[in-house]
């Protein structure tokens, strides 16, 4: 994480040896770097979670003064953590603060084109669509039908490249189908019209490249019936198409109950019955960050902020403090923080699941990882050009690739087949 140097306007506040803050900032008086704010908020954390009011509310008092929502990359981060303290604190003891705060965030709803600009901000799901993309053109080379489950929360925005790409195949393109469910996650971004208009959108640009094409809102596929529902005949799933199953930032939504015993995790269930279908080709793209089950608010508070500090300060880079472009964008983690931090059991949605773990869910559940071309790597690499020089990308075990920010582990992508039986020949996979 960067490090900024805050000055203290009152450093004498920290030196009173009664203070229990003053144990919290050993080694910070006089300045507070980034590093500092963050044993804020671990301490403010500690507090609630023992109950201690008073402190909570002391160590509030300080964040207030320091985080901003126009300051540097810390203090614009730490302002959110503060958001979702307070709301925290206020549902455990309403009169515990009388600072601004609270769970009441507005949800802004997008335009299509508002869309396209947050996709473009930065390269955080552009890249996972590259990746993603790329593999799917190699997977379904020859095939004539080709049929897209898409489970992700980008409103489709991945598909006009790929529809652009199969358009340009010296065979001329295959039909194509992509179904979505009428679910999806309440989680930025929110858009201001349906899925049939988006694949009306979808549709037409498919006409303007010559693809033959549908598009399928899955209404069964609700959050309730959602897993028992994925099967053949609810996904209309057609035997003399090529089926490829896409996951982006989709599968941290479903329930993680191996935590108690007995339970069997939703994820793993998904992935059974994802195997189930056959698909040629999986792909996943989440957020590398392990934020599933852990138990203490501690614990989340350290592991989110040094890693959400990374959009906070790719932002930084190149847009001025006021944009508004900015702003919004930083206030759509905001919901994030505000889930992670402020809620727990099930309406604590926001659970993801690092790479590593991931991957090994996958390998226990009977898929094999695909590695990335050479040809995928260049493309995403020309992708990266395209943004600031602080963004990078590496592989990883599990033949993934991986999005970083100035060396940090930001978005992995993955892609998967099924294991094949012992008897058959690997050659053709």
């Amino acid at each position: 994480m960067n490090s900024t140097t805050i000055p203290l306007q009152n450093p004498s506040f920290f030196n009173n040896p009664q203070s229990s803050l003053a144990g919290a900032l050993q080694g910070c008086i006089g300045s507070l770097d980034g590093a500092c704010l963050e044993k804020l908020l671990l301490h403010c954390a500690s507090a609630l979670e023992n109950n201690d009011v008073t402190l909570a509310q002391q160590v509030m008092w300080v964040l207030n003064n320091l985080a901003s929502s126009n300051g540097d990359p810390n203090q614009r981060l730490t302002s959110w953590f503060l958001r979702a303290l307070i709301s925290r604190a206020s549902r455990v003891c309403p009169n515990a603060t009388n600072l601004h705060g609270g769970s009441n965030l507005e949800r802004r709803l997008m335009s299509v084109t508002e869309l396209a600009g947050y996709v473009d901000l930065i390269p955080w799901h552009r890249f996972g669509f590259c990746a993603s993309n790329s593999v799917i053109y190699k997977a379904i080379e020859g095939q004539t039908k080709v049929h897209i489950l898409d489970f992700s929360i980008t409103h489709c925005m991945q598909w006009p490249t790929l529809i652009d790409a199969i358009a340009k195949r010296p065979e001329g393109p295959p039909s194509l189908r992509i179904s979505v469910p009428s679910w999806r996650p309440q989680v930025p971004p929110l858009l201001n019209v349906s899925s049939e208009e988006v694949g009306q959108r979808l549709a037409n640009f498919a006409k303007f490249r010559d693809v033959p094409f549908e598009f399928h809102v899955i209404e069964d596929l609700n959050y309730d019936m959602f897993l028992s529902q994925l099967n053949p005949s609810t996904l209309q799933i057609r035997d003399d198409e090529a089926l490829v199953v896409n996951c982006q930032n989709w599968l941290r939504y479903l329930h993680d109950d191996e935590q108690i015993k007995g339970a069997i995790s939703s994820r793993d269930i998904f992935l059974d019955r994802v195997k189930d279908l056959n698909p040629c080709i999986v792909t996943i793209v989440d957020e590398d960050c392990d934020l599933g089950n852990s138990t203490t608010l501690t614990s989340r508070i350290a592991t989110c902020f040094n890693y959400l500090w990374i959009p906070f300060d790719a932002l930084e880079t190149f847009l001025p403090k006021d944009s508004k472009q900015r702003l919004d964008y930083e206030a759509d983690i905001g919901h994030k923080i505000e889930n992670i931090i402020g809620f727990e059991g099930n309406q604590r949605i926001e659970r993801l699941e690092s790479c590593y773990k991931f991957s090994q869910r996958m390998e226990n559940s009977g898929f094999m990882s695909v590695p990335f071309s050479d040809e995928t790597i260049k493309e995403v690499k020309a992708l990266l050009d395209e943004h600031a020089s602080g963004w990078g990308m590496k592989k990883e075990e599990h033949d993934m690739l991986v999005l970083t920010w100035k060396g940090h582990n930001s978005v992995y992508a993955t892609s998967w087949v099924i294991v094949p039986p012992p008897h058959m020949d690997m050659s053709s996979l």
